[in-house]
Formats: structure tokens, sequence, C-alpha cells
């Protein structure tokens, strides 16, 4: 640390080798933890009898927030609920949902959907637009959409995988809920 108070020099952030993951920990035999959610001890707590106890479900999917099935301009519904779904079905198999906030699951299914939805824009305007006052071609603004909205959606989808491969003691490799999802968009909008 600096006279003034400031970090300077040292290690960069996120430098040097990425950690392995919890399941390859696991599978090579080296001491390896699980990050969980409360930090309690379960064996630490004295209690009466309850007798037979209650009968337990699963934990539910919460409810995508209404803003992802909100009926858009041209009529049709957005579609992020199709992704929050298939996502947090992906998060369950795996045994993950309860590490993935579901704010991440849902920014993560609209920036894919806005992303599908200036797909479709291109398609059906085309790569090239009409300039409002000079009437000469320009590039679509819906490419830059496109881009935009592609990174933001690959951003979120790694910080949720990134907590996966942290957490999942079982394979999480093979078919991810992207994989097929932007033919089911294109299918249901049309």
């Amino acid at each position: 640390m600096a006279k003034d108070g400031t970090n300077r020099g040292g290690r960069r952030v996120r430098a040097g080798a990425k950690p392995d993951a919890l399941n390859e920990k696991l599978q090579a035999g080296r001491p390896a933890t699980r990050m969980r959610v409360p930090d309690l001890d379960p064996f630490d707590f004295e209690g009466a009898d309850i007798g037979d106890g209650a009968i337990l479900n699963g934990e539910p999917m919460p409810e995508p927030s209404g803003y992802l099935s909100a009926e858009q301009r041209d009529g049709k519904p957005l579609g992020a609920d199709l992704v929050y779904r298939e996502t947090w079905d992906w998060l369950d198999a795996r045994g993950c949902t309860q590490f993935v906030s579901k704010r991440l699951i849902e920014a993560y299914a609209q920036s894919f959907a806005r992303y599908v939805q200036c797909e479709e824009a291109i398609s059906k305007f085309g790569l090239l637009g009409k300039h409002p006052t000079t009437g000469a071609a320009i590039a679509s603004p819906f490419v830059a959409m496109s881009q935009s909205f592609g990174k933001q959606a690959n951003v979120y989808w790694y910080e949720i995988y990134e907590i996966v491969r942290a957490t999942c003691t079982t394979d999480f490799s093979g078919s991810t809920p992207g994989d097929d999802m932007m033919e089911k968009l294109l299918q249901a909008r049309s």
C-alpha cells in the first residue's frame, strides 16, 4: 500500500491458475470442501422430541418475476420465463439451486431472451437500416444491441457456471440450458 492509501502493484485480481472443480478434486482424492449455505453444525442443536415429523418435499422453483414474460410491443411475450425455468431445471438436476441467486438466473434469462429478440429483428429487417434524416444506408442498430445482450448473457452464464463448478459433486459437463434454448424461443415466438 502506498503512502496515499491506495493499493499499487502486487498480484492482479484473478491472476494465476483457476481452482479445480469440486468433483475433479473428489475424483483425484484431494481434500475438497463444498460451500454451505448456513455455516452451522447440524448436530449442534438441542430440542424436544417432535414425534414422527413432517413429510418434506424438495425445494420448489420460485416463480419467475412477471417482467420475464411481459407482453412486448409486437404482442408476443418476451419468453425469458422459458429460459428461467430451463436454467432452474438444469441447476436442480445438479443439486445447486440453493447456491445460485434467483436474481442472477432472472438477469441471465432476460439478457438471453433480449439477444434472441434482436436476432429475430435482424432476420426480419436485415443488417442494413435507413438513416432517419439523410436516408442513406447505415448498419442496423439491432446488430450492436444483439452483441451487447449476447455478451451480457455470457457474463451471467459464466457466473452461474462457476458456482456450479465450485459446488457440484456430480458431473456437470455436457448439455447446458442454452444449447437448445434459442430454437425453443424462436418456435415459441412464431
